[in-house]
């Protein structure tokens, strides 16, 4: 029975391979609206009904000009070679900058040069080139990002008007139905598959907000960013993450969630979001029983965080949290996702299980901890996701939680540590924060081992403690 704050959701993290990229500057934001759901001059028109083979490829013809393929450059600085002695006589002595070349897919949300893509496919970019359908190169600009979604805003200058894509209804998707992917797998070009939804609301330990669209329609590495259509030519997806070693599974961000945040990324360059201030658990089938529910559903609150706004509405430890402004809580996953939407200062209305009897508070969200600051070149702060620091070499995810830093996702797995753990001393030292966690890994060498003390909620609601040793990357 694993306990979660609103502003951090655990996942399982197993032999998952996120397509890489990386990242760019931000320049001043601009005015007009996004175009999302609504056909307009120069937005793809749905079409309705199962689409034969001639109208399939008629839709697709239709659709491409509005994906494009995006490479990204960055610069590392690589140890020096032993062949420099034989070439300038002496051995090296300082790093060699070298070039990294990163693919991957977008696509055209607004006429005047908009693109949504994936954040890890312009993560850390010095250079960010777009290709359109026609051949054409354009320079693209990275006006917004939200890792925790792992999705980013990009804008090309004088690009003309271009052909946008229309936004579906995610939560209209049903497991069975027909989706096509195109991309730019390995780097080849704009490509299609064409599969079925495999399912629904899928948590792969990829970041707090897991809540991913599975489909068979083949994604390769370079297809991150790009869009998934449903059969009326409407993106219900962003394609995502594969797994590694499973032919025919692959991830897409459901388009819901690009539509909750797409504004925030073009006003501001980030997202803020809202805080309950709850721990919260699954629902088991016993605890179910319990409570008289006639099956496992809901959130249940497991402790209020003192003057949080959870308190100041009257919530309590032992609630159930059945729905959030009328969008019903069916697992526990679904409550930070649907408290997360809403901007801090939102009044949200929550039903919730009480003693067998059903209940309503409204509570004013806080900001959530943690939300990303502006991306480069907006005044990023140093304390923000942006923040130097060898603990992102380890590739962990991290955020403050109440007592410690918790673990909120892995690139990659470290033996003993897992997604949720509460990381509450490194070396000895105690990490209240993820600031305090950070220093202390900055005084470390790449190759060390920092030895973690974590704190972990085991299923029949006990604490324990454990160390456990996290190399730093080389």
């Amino acid at each position: 029975m694993r306990r979660h704050t609103t502003s951090i959701i655990p996942s399982s993290v197993l032999a998952l391979a996120l397509l890489s990229g990386c990242g760019g500057t931000a320049p001043p934001t601009p005015e007009a609206p996004i175009p999302a759901t609504d056909t307009e001059v120069g937005t793809v028109s749905p079409v309705a009904g199962e689409p034969t083979a001639s109208e399939l490829a008629d839709l697709v013809e239709q659709l491409s000009p509005s994906v494009v393929n995006i490479t990204t450059v960055i610069t590392t600085a690589s140890g020096p070679s032993p062949l420099d002695f034989f070439f300038n006589g002496r051995p090296g002595s300082s790093p060699t900058p070298r070039q990294r070349r990163g693919a991957g897919t977008g696509f055209v949300i607004d006429p005047e040069g908009y693109v949504v893509t994936n954040a890890h496919v312009v993560e850390d970019a010095e250079t960010v080139l777009i290709r359109l359908y026609d051949d054409r190169q354009m320079q693209g600009r990275v006006i917004g990002r939200d890792r925790k979604l792992d999705l980013a805003l990009l804008k090309m200058d004088d690009a003309g008007p271009l052909r946008a894509v229309a936004l579906g209804d995610s939560t209209a998707l049903r497991v069975g139905e027909t989706v096509i992917a195109v991309g730019n797998p390995f780097g080849l070009g704009h490509t299609v598959t064409t599969g079925i939804v495999s399912a629904k609301a899928r948590s792969i330990g990829a970041g707090p907000y897991d809540d991913f669209i599975q489909t068979d329609a083949s994604i390769n590495p370079g297809n991150s960013g790009g869009p998934l259509f449903n059969r009326r030519g409407e993106v219900v997806g962003i394609n995502t993450a594969i797994r590694a070693g499973a032919d025919g599974i692959g991830f897409a961000i459901p388009v819901d969630a690009l539509k909750d945040i797409v504004g925030q990324l073009r006003d501001k360059g980030f997202v803020e979001r809202g805080k309950l201030g709850i721990e919260y658990q699954a629902v088991s089938v016993e605890l179910a029983a319990a409570l008289g529910l006639d099956r496992p559903r809901g959130a249940m609150v497991a402790d209020v965080i003192e003057g949080s706004p959870a308190a100041q509405a009257g919530l309590r430890s032992g609630d159930v949290i059945l729905a959030i402004e009328n969008n019903p809580i069916r697992r526990a996953e679904d409550l930070p996702r649907n408290v997360a939407r809403h901007a801090p200062g939102s009044k949200i209305r929550i039903r919730f299980l009480r003693g067998g009897e059903e209940g309503e508070a409204v509570a004013e969200l806080a900001k959530l901890e943690g939300s990303e600051g502006p991306p480069s070149g907006r005044d990023a702060s140093p304390d923000g996701d942006d923040a130097d620091g060898k603990a992102h070499l380890m590739g962990i995810k991290l955020d403050d939680a109440k007592g410690g830093v918790r673990v909120e996702g892995m690139k990659r797995p470290y033996k003993g540590l897992f997604v949720g753990d509460l990381i509450v001393a490194v070396n000895g030292t105690a990490t209240p924060n993820r600031k305090a966690l950070e220093a202390v890994i900055a005084e470390m060498k790449p190759g060390d081992v920092a030895m973690f003390k974590v704190r972990r909620d085991d299923p029949r609601g006990g604490r324990h403690h454990r160390f456990v040793g996290v190399p730093l990357a080389e």
